[in-house]
């Protein structure tokens, strides 16, 4: 009896390897009817319950086999992968952990245990898993590369592509390895590297969507939107449930500023995976540009609500408040993305405004200075920096930070009128107008640089000059009280004083309906000396 259950056994094995799965059942299924305790074709059946989806029922075969063969290394290796398989990792290990007890070389055991420890967050463990696989196997591919993955996630990239280089070397058809390769190359900014390799991915399996997401994410980085999106719309035919492809495009769709596409790529996404916090968190971008900030911050809500370490939300809706006029709000927001990203200079300087608009120089200082630490050629941030320092009296230390604005962006107009209203401060009147007239050269219908040019030019008594510049500044900004009271004075000082008073009284309109007291005070002292030395005259 017992050989005609070897001879089952074997015919299940000869059918299993020709792919009849349901004739190997069958003969398995004879076997363990005529020995009730043969382990190997428990086995042997378990594995082609496995390959047909029938897990439980299979782990109940590797059960029976394991109990008739307590030592079965190779049990307690295919029950492991069969938890893997159904998320339960800690179970699995423990199965590896016992075939490796009983298979010290076990080298697949090591390699799958190192996955588990992976998805479990002990890198460590799994780098040691790996590296013992690879000893046992020295050309193990898939250890090499399931090693590359977890350098790529701990920044060792350039560990990763060694150890993807080692995976495609011993096996040049592993998609996977190239795919990741690709992944690891466009981080490092080795875009046409990271294309080739997808392209090698699409080469050896040409419905990898994946692939195609990935390849887009390149061309988008390049610039090359028309490629990119015709990469998202292949991985989304290929995978209409690709959530990832959907929200690249609708990133790509918003660049371009087609808002509606975009926010239809982000609904789309969210709907195949609700809790795709990138898409909630890009969605909320595009309401933002839209105006719809109470829509925008709901989005940045769920993104936190679904990821409650995603700085670059925090960051979102902390723009969002600023633009709000919620400056403590924005701040707190700012605060914790920096908290969950320390080198994120943007969150740095943006806090920085929020700090100066609430009137914390010192704080805003600080964060400016931390922005330009980690983001040296930051322009914007040696820009307000300088603006602070100009505001606490510091004018040599604001027009270090104005050169170094202009060095960095030889086209910066704001930065050469702020530099101008540093030396205009000074008293140097013929060096701000050189700044001035700079600003206008690269910007022609900066009202302010005409502005503060007119008051420069009016510091050297050339009130011709400077009424020329009001006059600009008043076509380009007709409710800019600030140059009809300016230009009133200089009219005062040609003596044209019915001019000067329509001007002065023309200010006067425009800041009553601001309610600024101290320039209404102004005003109505020019407009007083202006009556009185008219008196005087007559």
């Amino acid at each position: 009896m017992s050989d005609f259950a070897t001879a089952y056994n074997n015919r299940g094995n000869v059918k299993s390897d020709m792919g009849d799965r349901s004739g190997a059942m069958a003969n398995y299924n004879r076997a363990i009817e005529l020995k009730p305790d043969y382990a190997e074709a428990y086995f042997k059946r378990g594995n082609v319950k496995f390959g047909i989806g029938e897990h439980r029922s299979a782990i109940a075969d590797y059960d029976r086999a394991i109990e008739l063969k307590p030592d079965y290394a190779e049990a307690y290796f295919n029950r492991g992968n069969i938890k893997y398989g159904l998320g339960d990792h800690r179970s699995a290990m423990t199965d590896y952990d016992r075939a490796i007890k009983l298979k010290p070389d076990y080298a697949e055991a090591y390699n799958n245990r190192g996955s588990c420890k992976f998805l479990l967050d002990d890198n460590p463990g799994a780098i040691e898993d790996f590296d013992q696989a690879i000893e046992l196997d020295p050309d193990y591919a898939k250890a090499y590369t399931n090693r590359g993955n977890i350098k790529a996630s701990s920044g060792d990239c350039r560990g990763a592509i060694a150890d993807f280089n080692q995976a495609i070397k011993f096996d040049p058809d592993n998609a996977g390895a190239y795919n990741n390769r690709g992944n690891v190359n466009r981080i490092l900014g080795r875009h046409s590297d990271a294309i080739a390799d997808y392209d090698r991915v699409i080469e050896l399996e040409p419905d990898a969507a994946e692939a195609y997401n990935n390849r887009g994410l390149v061309k988008a980085d390049l610039g090359d939107h028309s490629g990119a999106m015709a990469d998202y719309a292949r991985a989304i035919k290929l995978d209409p449930g690709l959530a990832g492809a959907y929200n690249n495009r609708g990133n790509v769709k918003a660049d371009l500023g087609d808002h509606s596409g975009a926010m239809a790529d982000y609904d789309r996404a969210i709907e195949l995976k609700p809790d795709y916090a990138e898409a909630y968190n890009n969605r909320g971008s595009v309401k933002f540009n839209l105006d719809e900030r109470s829509e925008a911050i709901a989005d940045y809500d769920r993104a936190i609500e679904l990821k409650p370490d995603f700085a670059k939300a925090y960051y979102n809706r902390g723009n969002v408040k600023y633009d709000l006029g919620d400056h403590s709000g924005a701040m707190a927001d700012y605060s914790e993305a920096i908290k969950f990203k320390p080198d994120f200079a943007e969150a740095c300087y943006d806090r920085g405004n929020a700090k100066y608009d609430l009137g914390n120089h010192s704080g805003a200082m600080a964060d400016y200075d931390r922005a330009i630490e980690l983001k040296p050629d930051y322009v914007e941030a040696y820009t307000n920096r300088a603006t602070v320092k100009y505001d606490l009296g510091d004018h040599s230390g604001a027009m270090a930070d104005y050169d170094r604005a202009i060095e960095l962006k030889p086209d910066y107009a704001e930065a050469y009128t702020n530099r101008g209203n540093v030396k205009y401060k000074r008293g140097d009147y013929a060096d701000a107008i050189a700044d001035y007239d700079r600003a206008i050269e690269l910007k022609p219908d900066y009202a302010n640089a005409y502005y503060n040019r007119g008051k420069a030019k009016s510091g050297l008594d050339d009130h011709s000059g400077a009424m020329a510049d009001f006059n600009r500044v008043i076509e380009l900004n007709p409710d800019y009280a600030n140059a009809y009271y300016n230009r009133g004075v200089a009219y005062a000082s040609l003596k044209e004083i019915e001019k000067a008073r329509r001007d002065l009284l023309k200010a006067r309109e425009l800041v009553e309906q601001s309610g600024n007291a101290q320039s209404l005070n102004l005003i109505d002292e020019a407009l007083s000396k202006l009556d009185n030395g008219n008196n005087n005259r007559s």
